[in-house]
């Protein structure tokens, strides 16, 4: 009997150490850290940033804060989330090289062919050649260069924010903080892709 009447309270025992820590992705944390880096590449002369249509925005949850069900809050238990909103970080030297190198390519190579309607901002946070026939023949090979490479450096960066912050199952969420940044920090006239199809800004 005095057996039987220890289970029920070692099985309270086990439950409230069941006690699971969450972490949420901070969505706000990151658009600032998104505004602040795209801002740095696109330059001073970047228009202030606007927010994009819901109807235009890339595809996903947008890394909002999904809503969380516990069910042992029906025991009395409570899940415990980490104290406090964890920043986001772009002030690594990895990082800030990165940036570093997409600003300049931005400048020397890729602006004015967005200025031109060449090329245009996609929806997973890249560049693309919207119409090369805006690029002169003797430029695309450059071009097309100055683009994949600064794909390469997008993909890297942001995965390097998700790794810097401890959370790289974060990249997917940083990536499209990003996307729809590139797209709100871009100057009237530019492209961005939406839906699979270019719309100008």
């Amino acid at each position: 009997m005095r057996r039987w009447m220890g289970m029920p309270i070692a099985a309270a025992l086990a439950l409230t150490a069941c006690v699971t820590i969450n972490v949420y992705f901070p969505a706000a944390e990151a658009r600032e850290a998104a505004k602040e880096f795209v801002d740095k590449v696109i330059g001073e002369d970047a228009q202030p940033s606007t927010p994009v249509p819901a109807s235009d925005e890339p595809a996903g949850d947008g890394g909002g804060m999904a809503l969380h069900f516990d069910p042992l809050l029906l025991l009395g238990i409570g899940t415990a989330q980490a104290q406090g909103t964890p920043d986001i970080t772009i002030k690594t030297p990895a990082i800030q090289a990165i940036q570093s190198r997409m600003a300049s390519r931005f400048d020397s190579s890729l602006r004015k062919h967005f200025d031109a309607g060449a090329l245009g901002f996609t929806g997973n946070g890249e560049v693309a050649v919207r119409d090369a026939s805006k690029i002169a023949l003797s430029d695309r090979v450059a071009v097309n260069k100055a683009v994949a490479d600064q794909n390469r450096d997008a993909r890297a960066v942001y995965r390097e924010i998700a790794v810097a912050n401890k959370h790289p199952e974060w990249e997917s969420q940083i990536r499209e903080v990003f996307a729809k940044q590139w797209i709100s920090s871009a100057r009237s006239g530019w492209w961005y892709q939406s839906g699979g199809s270019w719309k100008q800004k």
